[in-house]
């Protein structure tokens, strides 16, 4: 079973049951149940034996990898460095270069011993917060000037469980501020993190054999690739948690981000999208159903947090984020609710508009199709249905109705598409190229399997551009890529995610490994994997490559090439790039909606390098109302250069906006849209031989 073409693989996280409220204890509990089976052992020699035969790069199981299994499985555990001690660290150093023997050998003792410390340390550090929280959140000073440290990625370790103590009280305190400025009262603040930690330490006493074993199998497997993961059986039932969500759920793509549930990507079409409320990077921090009480869901495993998003069709679910947009300092929430419903193949469809444009003194038709996926109605193709419905099939219509209208040039907007049937990616080269080859499938054994348009002639002859952003994934970048390497289309944007790879399912003694076997390439011999595409003319990140896409996924595979399917041609669009992007940069310098998305990714990444935070409430209010000044400037400086009345103070609504258009708003409106217009247009100007006849 292949998933040639699946999103962002979801990242598997330890965690617990969702237990019952539990009393508070002080009671030390004795792990020791916890010992690896003789299944597990036969799962772990045969991942092994996978691993070493049929992944992509077949690296050697060695010392060097033994050391990032150890590196791998800390920080999966302990990513944050808050509850390990340097004598816990200085223990388990005794296998750090051992691993690899270990695993050949079946022996995992070592990884479950290491889990059982962690065990152990959590239910201190939590017995520990309950104590804090126990002398009274009123008690609380925060006129004292402190700093704590929030990120500690590569903190050193704490020397013992003193310092271990004064951390985690600044913790509990900075959390105890982040709701206060966040608008709560004492006595919920009390009751909320109270029964957050009672509740985690209640799902800790829930811990499974097969919890540690997953977590230690996969510390080893990820170290391959992002996407080479070991599903437990209960797992594996549900493995496709994504495709879960976009059928039954809200539709998002999700993560997890240490003990936050993360948004990766909106499925278009979805409920999610369509809310306008949630947005990649976003942090889900509760879930209610309907109007019942909203659940704490910080350090909960990501599995159990989708089984609350997921629920019967047209039910409602209520979801407590924390917009991307924030400063690590605020951690001021929204509710939105949302209705689930399944993602409807029509409502992906490929959709066109007319784009107006005045340019050069002259007025211009431009056409544009929006796909938000690669789709093919596999059950009516495989049923021999003529009426099929598939992404090239309306694409053609959608052509054939736009050169009806006498348009001068065609924009393919793919922003948000995150890919879907490979077929269809092929295909729809296939309208715009005269034959050969759309993209090549590399195994691990060297093998190049060659996807080739087979059929003489092109569909479409006039203008073309292609508009990706970073959430332009897997088909979209073969699609886009081909374009670039044909030279028959602009491709316009910011560069795409750089999902390269091909996944396939292996059923184990116990359980399934999804290992990476086959990567894609361009015609160019370039990959798509990692670098993703870099359009010919980039516009402004709308959110941080750091946070989303592949190159911000750990041990992913890197860029490379192989020997190019095709004889490069003389490059039309080349000699004109220069001038293309010199005008680009002279219309956009003062573009209202270019100059606000540069400065607001340009005031995020300070916001997000600021590596602690005061425990001061005052100086915590002046730099949060800091920070929304600037904000608020940001969108007034927008709003007055475009005509508009600014704003007394920032709306939740106002400060995640995108400059993209909505449902009332005309294409024009769509600042990045508009501009792929324009430069298509200048190109039509300086190589006039490209006018439709």
């Amino acid at each position: 079973m292949k998933r040639s073409l699946a999103s962002t693989a979801l990242a598997l996280v330890l965690g617990f049951s969702a237990l019952p409220l539990a009393a508070k204890t002080t009671t030390a509990t004795s792990w020791d149940y916890l010992q690896p089976d003789r299944e597990q052992v036969i799962a772990s020699l045969n991942v092994v034996e996978l691993l070493r035969r049929h992944h992509y790069n077949k690296p050697p199981l060695n010392d060097e990898r033994s050391i990032q299994i150890y590196d791998n499985y800390l920080k999966l555990l302990d990513p944050s460095r808050s509850y390990f001690t340097a004598a816990d660290i200085a223990e388990f150093n005794q296998w750090r270069s051992r691993f690899d023997d270990l695993l050949k050998s079946g022996d995992l003792e070592p990884g479950f011993t290491i889990y059982r410390r962690h065990l152990t340390r959590m239910e201190e550090r939590l017995n520990y917060a309950l104590a804090e929280l126990g002398k009274g959140v009123d008690k609380i000073d925060f006129t004292v000037d402190e700093q704590l440290q929030v990120d500690r990625e590569k903190a050193p370790w704490a020397k013992d469980r003193a310092e271990l103590d004064e951390l985690w009280r600044k913790r509990v305190k900075d959390e105890v501020l982040r709701l206060k400025i966040a608008g709560k009262e004492t006595k919920d603040i009390q009751e909320l993190l109270t029964k957050r930690y009672k509740n985690q330490l209640a799902r800790l006493k829930q811990t499974r054999g097969e919890d540690v074993f997953q977590a230690y199998i996969n510390a080893f497997a990820t170290t391959y690739d992002p996407h080479t993961t070991y599903l437990s059986p209960d797992n594996a039932e549900n493995f496709d948690i994504n495709m879960s969500l976009s059928l039954e759920g809200i539709g998002a793509v999700l993560q997890s981000d240490n003990e936050h549930v993360k948004v990766v990507r909106l499925v278009p079409a979805g409920p999610a999208e369509k809310s306008k409320q949630i947005a990649p990077a976003d942090k889900i921090v509760g879930v209610a159903q309907g109007n019942d009480e909203m659940v704490d869901v910080i350090g909960w495993r990501l599995d159990e947090v989708v089984k609350l998003i997921r629920g019967p069709k047209g039910s409602t679910v209520r979801l407590e984020v924390i917009p991307a947009s924030n400063p690590p300092s605020d951690q001021t929430s929204k509710v939105v609710t949302i209705t689930r419903e399944a993602v409807k193949l029509e409502e992906q469809a490929a959709k066109k508009k007319v784009l107006d444009l005045k340019h050069d003194g002259r007025d211009y038709k431009l056409g544009v199709i929006e796909l938000p996926a690669f789709y093919l109605d596999f059950k009516a193709f495989r049923a021999g249905d003529p009426n099929y419905k598939s992404t090239t099939r309306d694409v053609k219509r959608l052509l054939d109705e736009l050169q009806a209208e006498k348009v001068d040039g065609v924009v393919i907007d793919l922003r948000n598409n995150g890919g879907g049937s490979l077929q269809e990616a092929t295909e729809l080269t296939s309208l715009f190229i005269e034959q050969g080859p759309t993209v090549l499938v590399r195994n691990a054994d060297g093998r190049v399997d060659v996807l080739a348009d087979e059929n003489k002639g092109v569909y479409y002859t006039g203008p073309l551009a292609v508009l990706v952003n970073r959430l332009s994934a897997s088909a979209s970048e073969i699609f886009a890529g081909a374009m670039q390497d044909y030279h028959r289309a602009l491709i316009l944007g910011g560069q795409t995610f750089g999902k390269g790879t091909v996944q396939t399912i292996q059923p184990l003694n116990h359980g399934e490994l999804k290992l990476t076997l086959a990567k894609f390439y361009r015609v160019s011999g370039q990959s798509t994997q990692h670098q993703g595409v870099i359009p010919d003319i980039t516009y402004p990140d709308v959110m941080d490559t750091k946070d989303i896409g592949e190159s911000a996924l750990p041990a992913a595979l890197p860029w490379d090439s192989i020997r190019p399917a095709i004889t490069p041609e003389l490059d039309p669009i080349k000699p004109f790039l220069t001038e293309l992007k010199a005008r680009h940069d002279q219309r956009t310098a003062k573009d209202p909606d270019f100059v606000f998305t540069r400065d607001r990714l340009t005031l995020a990444k300070k916001l997000m390098a600021e590596t602690t935070v005061s425990l001061n409430e005052q100086a915590r209010r002046a730099r949060q109302a800091e920070v929304e000044a600037k904000q608020l400037a940001l969108e007034n400086n927008r709003r007055l250069a475009k005509g508009e009345e600014p704003l007394k103070e920032l709306e939740k609504e106002d400060e995640d906006a995108l400059p993209v258009a909505d449902e009332k708003s005309t294409p024009e409106d769509d600042a990045y849209l508009a501009e792929s217009g324009r430069i298509l247009l200048d190109y039509l100007g300086l190589n006039p031989s490209l006018a439709l006849h």
